[in-house]
């Protein structure tokens, strides 16, 4: 496998972590766009959602899961774009919002899905990053998320914007969150200071196997963590839910198994204590992403966003596992700017 000095590598996925805050606030000010969507949720007889999605952006997906479901009580479901691309199925989605998440708007499966549903009676709502996209053009309602272009294959800024786009949409609904303006500054300071980033590198090695662990609003950076450091350093790493984790993977847990576990500021760490009690019992090495209040001394905190509730410091902390990713592949002299055998828009059917 080639490699490549420190010192030449992922500048462009380091400079696109650090647009983030400007991203952040560009997507807060497009108020217009949002506010035009709530017209179409709210006059739409809207009985159940769901959401559309690949990769990166399925990640996303999970966190508007959770969102739609604790803000708004409406169930939500995850697409199976194979049943239409593959089986042919004839969709009836009436009385159904779909969301369709894309960094391109590209890909043909989410494309030929998105039809399909339309056809079958759905409200279309489509978050990507270029406004000319096929998905873009086939929704009823378009959101942008306001990131300018993104060369690094691995997504950052636009995974960062599909979250907080999610939480903009929502809002849109419900109106029952507010003061995103705070998520701009907890962005600006997490950027500020990533010294704990390069502590917890430096204690991390590629050699032995990594699990991601979170729940609830961080189960999806969990799994976007656990896909960056797969893109990025090329091994197999682990992002599941801490409940899931208990049902069965545990077993394969041992001294040398390095635990990150995903506590953004503001979760009901209540909640971790029993399942943390079993992990520890196997002895491995543990780093906590976001809050460290449930730590031991020898284990590693990176502290994330201090915003005034989970959901807001589950969005900031998608830049220090972003950033975690950037560091550790550097670390193990790969090129996180292009990975080799990815490309930046993938056109899976």
């Amino acid at each position: 496998m080639r490699k490549y000095g420190v010192n030449q590598i992922g500048s462009i996925m380091q400079s696109e972590i650090a647009e983030i805050p400007t991203v952040f606030s560009k997507l807060i000010a497009s108020e217009a766009q949002f506010g035009a969507l709530a017209g179409l949720l709210k006059t739409s007889d809207i009985q159940s959602v769901l959401v559309l999605a690949r990769g990166t952006s399925d990640n996303a997906a999970h966190f508007l899961k959770y969102l739609i479901e604790t803000q708004l009580g409406l169930p939500v479901g995850l697409t199976s774009p194979s049943s239409v691309t593959i089986y042919h199925s004839k969709l009836h989605f009436e009385k159904t919002l779909v969301v369709a998440i894309s960094q391109s708007g590209q890909s043909t499966d989410l494309v030929e899905y998105t039809s399909a549903a339309k056809a079958g009676g759905a409200k279309i709502v489509a978050i990507t990053n270029d406004v000319a996209s096929p998905l873009a053009k086939l929704a009823d309602h378009h959101l942008e998320l306001m990131a300018g272009k993104e060369i690094a294959v691995a997504a950052t800024k636009t995974y960062a914007a599909q979250l907080l786009s999610c939480l903009l949409l929502v809002n849109a609904w419900s109106s029952t969150l507010k003061n995103f303006k705070s998520i701009v500054a907890a962005g600006e300071k997490l950027l500020a200071n990533l010294g704990p980033v390069n502590t917890a590198v430096s204690k991390c090695e590629r050699r032995n196997e990594i699990v991601v662990l979170g729940r609830g609003f961080s189960y999806p950076n969990a799994r976007e963590a656990a896909l960056k450091i797969q893109e990025t350093s090329k091994f197999s790493v682990q992002g599941l839910s801490i409940a899931d984790y208990m049902h069965g993977p545990i077993s394969a847990l041992t001294s040398d198994t390095q635990v990150f576990i995903m506590a953004p500021n503001g979760f009901p760490l209540d909640s971790l204590k029993g399942d943390l009690e079993k992990i520890r019992a196997r002895s491995p090495e543990i780093f906590w992403f976001g809050s460290g209040a449930l730590a031991l001394p020898g284990e590693v905190v990176v502290p994330g966003a201090d915003c005034e509730n989970e959901i807001y410091s589950s969005v900031v902390d998608s830049i220090i596992l972003q950033s975690f990713a950037l560091e550790f592949a550097r670390k193990n002299g790969l090129n996180p700017d292009s990975p080799e055998g990815l490309s930046k828009v993938t056109l899976t059917r």
